[in-house]
């Protein structure tokens, strides 16, 4: 699976695809770019159970189990929430659910979606539990098994919301095999997860981050090498990160596009030659930062898959989703480190 943008790039996936003697149809569906979200449910045929709605953190376009998720959902309007709980308890009658259903949405453009419906426990059941206390699993069973869930002492509809942020974190096994692309999108490639939870957003992403084994620097260097649609998305990020003074390295496209915007930008234009080439700022340990939006197509892509192979390879975090970048930010603004943050018992959740 992959996003195509524009018709270009259409024709270079299709040409990719057709190397090899198709038995299958081609399936495009239109993409939309928005706010996803997830909902693990239970139904007993009569009435629903909603733990809670978790928000990613990336937009549609990431596979679920590769983005950010967040409990309770943080920027969601109370309408969405309204809607998804309908949206819920009908497709679970319908589809005559007894036990527990997954449904992820999209929000955009001020609607909500479904992108789908499984109707089966999904990897966020054991997140969902622990962070809201409440146990699914023995709940499901107990509504498969012929009880109703107004009697097992849980209540129906939208669980009540609990005083923590709990944020899931995928882990990544990259460096792990060789030559896999560690570039996001809508095949998932992550192999496991981490649980951050904290009283604040920006000390359970800090959280999230050290224990997915993030090596979380709050000064030092950046490279950026992004596409050009991507260019004007990306300004923002560059400045906070800026203001707050990381040092700025760019390849020359985006690093014209940051001086132009007033960011002073230390250019690289090679990737493998001289003492200032990327491989040498990469090995040498000067980078601490890599984001980098792969640009589509098999030829072009290239560059930025040598980049993000060597990111990895050296232990160094590269981003290729600015959502994620900007997770980044929102953990280490504050400058709290891992010493400030407080344990949580999970089990006064």
């Amino acid at each position: 699976m992959a996003i195509a943008y524009d018709d270009k790039e259409i024709e270079e996936y299709v040409n990719e695809i057709n190397k090899v003697t198709q038995e299958h149809p081609i399936l495009v569906d239109k993409y939309m770019m928005g706010k996803e979200l997830e909902v693990d449910a239970i139904c007993d045929g009569d009435d629903i159970l909603i733990p809670g709605i978790m928000e990613h953190l990336e937009r549609a376009g990431i596979h679920s189990g590769d983005s950010i998720s967040v409990y309770p959902a943080l920027h969601i309007e109370r309408n969405h929430i309204e809607t998804i709980i309908d949206y819920t308890e009908k497709i679970a009658k319908e589809l005559n659910i007894i036990g527990i259903l997954n449904i992820q949405f999209i929000i955009c453009q001020g609607a909500v979606y479904i992108i789908e419906v499984n109707p089966r426990s999904s990897r966020t059941v054991p997140y969902i539990s622990k962070v809201t206390n409440l146990p699914m699993i023995d709940l499901a069973t107990q509504v498969i098994l012929g009880k109703k869930l107004k009697d097992l002492g849980y209540g129906t509809g939208l669980y009540r919301k609990g005083k923590y942020v709990c944020v899931k974190m995928p882990i990544f096994s990259f460096e792990k095999i060789k030559n896999a692309d560690t570039s996001l999108g809508p095949e998932m490639k992550s192999t496991g997860e981490v649980l951050g939870v904290a009283r604040r957003f920006s000390d359970a992403l800090l959280k999230a981050f050290i224990a997915s084994g993030t090596n979380v620097s709050k000064k030092g260097n950046i490279l950026i090498t992004v596409r050009d649609k991507d260019k004007l998305e990306m300004l923002p990020i560059a400045q906070k990160f800026y203001l707050k003074e990381f040092g700025i390295y760019a390849t020359s496209g985006t690093a014209k596009f940051l001086e132009d915007n007033g960011i002073h930008v230390t250019k690289v234009e090679k990737l493998w030659e001289g003492q200032n080439s990327i491989i040498d700022l990469i090995e040498n340990g000067k980078i601490n930062y890599v984001i980098n939006t792969p640009t589509k197509g098999k030829e072009a892509n290239r560059d930025g898959f040598k980049i993000r192979r060597m990111a990895t390879e050296c232990k160094i975090p590269c981003f290729t989703s600015l959502d994620t970048v900007n997770a980044l930010y929102e953990a280490i603004e504050d400058e709290n480190s891992e010493k400030d943050l407080d344990v949580i018992d999970i089990t006064e959740i």
